[in-house]
Formats: C-alpha cells, structure tokens, sequence
C-alpha cells in the first residue's frame, strides 16, 4: 500500500481524535475545574501517578481481576453454550433462565452477592463473570443451532462418534459466533470490573475514580477514565481482529 493510500484510509481516524482532543481541552476553559479538566493536565495527571507507581499498581490489580473473570468466563460461556445447542431437553429447561439473567442488570445482583460472598478478589471475579459470560453463551448457542444438518447427516454416515462431532463440526462452526460474543464480553467485563471495584471492597483503577471524586482531583479521576477507555478499545481492536481471523473461512462457505 502506498503512502498516500495509507494516509487516505487513516486520515478520517486521526483527524476526528485530534478534533476531539481540541474539542476536549477547549471545553475545560467554560466550566469550572472542579466538573472538568482540560487533556493536558489530565495526561499530567496519567504522567504523574505512573511516575509514582500508583498508576502501575492500581492498573495491575484491576487488569489482573478483568482477565481473571473474562477468562473463566470463556472457558464456562463457550462449552456450556455448545452443550447446550446439542443437548435438546437441556437447552428447552434453561433457556429461559439465561435469557433472564442476560436481561438483569449485574449490578443490582452485587450486593447479594457482597452478602453471600463478603469482600475479597473472588467475588469481583464473579461480577466480571456475570457480566461477561452471557453474550459468549448466547452468540453460542445460536451458532451451534444454525449448523445445517446435513453436516450432522455427513459426519453420522461416517460413523463420526459424538467426541468427533464435537472437534470435527460443532465447535470449527460454532467458534466464529463463539468469538463474537467473546468481543462483546470484553467490554461487558470492563463494565462488571469497574462495578465491582466500586461497590465492593476499592481497588485498582475503580478505587482511583472514586479517591479523584471524593477528593475534587478531576484530572486524577478523567486520567483513570481514560486509561480504562484506552484499554477499552486496544481490547475490542484485538477482539474484533481475532474475529475476523477465525471467522474468515465463512467466506468462502458454500
């Protein structure tokens, strides 16, 4: 590709950040300090805590709970989800259980489980969990139900055992759906592991925006945002590429 094909295809994005950097530093000089603070001295804020090794600390125990919960959300959401496309009689009896839980807000659930579960990492790991195992279950389970059955016909006259179907066409046809809702889980996740750090015991990058609220540090508060949104979308970018890696043999499906 050349140069100026490149910079056409990245021109839009780079433009429409720094108009919204502008946009952001510019806004801080009409409202008061205490509601907003300018990109400059929010990135001073971000230099100054990672100099200090807060940012480190605090950005460690909140990647570490994240991934904790994101990942055993995976290895439950995506075998359960196939299990249950195949499993009839199961899938009709809880079916209607999940669709309800998916439907809940998480965070009215948190301080049942606060009470059930008390204080500590385990039971932020199940909010993350919570928030981010339904979409990998459901996106699932309606990748596995759509495989056309005279794939299932072809495997059988074979003599396919049922381990074979499994590796050989459910889960190769199901993992592109599999890693749709996984991209959707990972910004479900960041949502459950801010809500866990806030209204369970404070730590990590939660514990930093309500110390910044608490203490009128705007900029300290919109340098944890940030951090939380940055990391947002470098996640959702590697999801989606991950996406389209697995997903890519779709294309040329008969």
């Amino acid at each position: 590709m050349s140069p100026g094909a490149r910079w056409s295809r990245h021109a839009p994005v780079v433009v429409s950040l720094l108009a919204g950097a502008a946009l952001w530093e510019l806004s801080a000089h009409f409202t008061t300090r205490a509601f907003w603070a300018p990109l400059s001295e929010t990135l001073a804020s971000l230099v100054a805590s990672a100099r200090s090794g807060v940012l480190m600390r605090q950005a460690t125990s909140s990647l570490g709970l994240y991934l904790s919960g994101l990942t055993v959300a995976i290895l439950v959401g995506a075998p359960f989800g196939v299990l249950l496309a195949r499993v009839r009689a199961l899938r009709i009896a809880l079916e209607n259980y999940i669709m309800m839980l998916y439907a809940t807000p998480m965070v009215a659930l948190i301080p049942f489980i606060l009470s059930m579960m008390g204080f500590g990492f385990a039971p932020k790991v199940l909010v993350v969990f919570l928030f981010a195992v339904f979409p990998i279950v459901y996106n699932t389970v309606e990748g596995a139900r759509s495989i056309r059955p005279e794939l299932i016909e072809v495997a059988r006259a074979f003599r396919s055992s049922e381990w074979r179907l499994w590796c050989d066409v459910m889960i190769p046809y199901t993992l592109p759906f599999a890693m749709t809702g996984i991209r959707q889980a990972i910004a479900r996740g960041l949502v459950g592991m801010v809500a866990a750090e806030f209204f369970l015991s404070p730590s990590g990058l939660g514990q930093m925006i309500m110390m910044g609220s608490q203490n009128f540090d705007t900029p300290g508060l919109l340098a944890a945002i940030l951090l939380i949104v940055v990391l947002g979308v470098c996640l959702m970018d590697l999801g989606r590429y991950l996406e389209r890696r697995f997903a890519a043999w779709r294309a040329y499906e008969c």
